[in-house]
């Protein structure tokens, strides 16, 4: 199981159509930096958005693919693109370009009109995801016959799309549980926090069998956001998914890097990684300056320092047992 980042593409609704280059390549470096390999991009709208679309608040297709090219080989990199923009040429040119693959997309439903541009993308030699938008609208059943008809047409990896995040727990549970049992490709499921249920949606989708969740750094996306990242990798990694990501890594970047960045188009951070840390390692607040004071001192992780102190002592740690954990760390 895996988390496909979404981050520069549906998270680039933050910011109008798409993140700035220079953003862009921060946020690829950071996540392939803590191991999160799968990474769409571009123009929140898709391929060919720009101009098709008149979804120009963004650097052009040709503008990001200059970009990602130096980190093309250390991940899958692609992006997103509607059945309805789905142009040849375009194709042809990401295809040129070196993305590993375009995930075409479509309200559930629709599928049919969009066998087209699976067979456009598989023409070009790209790996083919799908995502199933508004997957609500249909019922299990009805999504899983239409998933069926996509795998037939060659999608590699399909997405069940709860695109106004309406979805509870037990019916992210139930789409994925019904698809797994049609389907022979991966099925990832992608959730928006409209109830504040995104992260326990990515949790039973996971349980149910989801080969991938989609997720967003600090939760940038359309309406109300994704599954967060951070929030995604920190609780999927303690339930034993995700070995290869590097949470410490990616909190450091979120931190130092992506939360100051974002500080000029007055984004709100729903859950600092600080705090997330005192959930992960179920450690009060109340300690947290003891904890910044020590760490700063000790030239330590303070994220490091919390999980550690805290597998230790989570119901009174004394700052003697903080600083020889610290002098440990060290």
């Amino acid at each position: 199981m895996n988390l496909f980042d979404n981050t520069l593409r549906d998270g680039g609704n933050v910011v109008g159509h798409g993140f700035s280059l220079e953003l862009t390549a921060s946020m690829i470096e950071g996540l392939l930096d803590c191991g999160i390999l799968d990474i769409e991009m571009g123009n929140c709208k898709g391929l060919g958005a720009y101009g098709l679309a008149g979804a120009q608040q963004a650097p052009t297709d040709q503008e990001y693919f200059e970009t990602l090219q130096p980190y093309l080989k250390r991940g899958r990199i692609g992006m997103f693109m509607l059945a309805k923009c789905a142009d040849s040429s375009n194709i042809k040119e990401a295809e040129k370009a070196g993305l590993n693959f375009l995930r075409v997309g479509a309200n559930a439903g629709d599928g049919a009109g969009s066998v087209k541009a699976v067979e456009m993308v598989k023409e070009a030699g790209l790996v083919c995801r799908y995502s199933l938008m508004k997957a609500y609208v249909s019922t299990p059943q009805e999504l899983a016959k239409e998933a069926l008809m996509l795998q037939k047409a060659g999608v590699d990896k399909i997405t069940i799309m709860d695109s106004a995040g309406t979805m509870f727990p037990k019916e992210a549970a139930k789409y994925v549980t019904v698809l797994k049992e049609v389907l022979s490709i991966p099925v990832g499921f992608h959730g928006h926090s409209n109830l504040g249920l995104s992260q326990a949606n990515a949790l039973a989708a996971a349980e149910a069998g989801a080969d991938e969740i989609d997720c967003g750094l600090l939760g940038m996306a359309r309406s109300a956001g994704n599954c967060a990242t951070e929030l995604a990798a920190a609780t999927l990694k303690k339930e034993g998914y995700l070995k290869d990501v590097d949470l410490y890594r990616l909190l450091d970047y979120l931190e130092q890097k992506l939360i100051p960045a974002m500080k000029k188009y007055d984004y709100h951070v729903a859950v600092n990684p600080v705090e997330l840390m005192l959930g992960l390692a179920g450690c009060h607040s109340n300690y947290l300056g003891m904890f910044r004071r020590v760490a700063e001192e000790e030239g330590v992780s303070l994220f490091k320092l919390i999980y550690e102190v805290s597998a230790i002592d989570r119901k009174e740690p004394s700052e003697t047992l903080v600083r020889e954990t610290a002098a440990k760390l060290k």
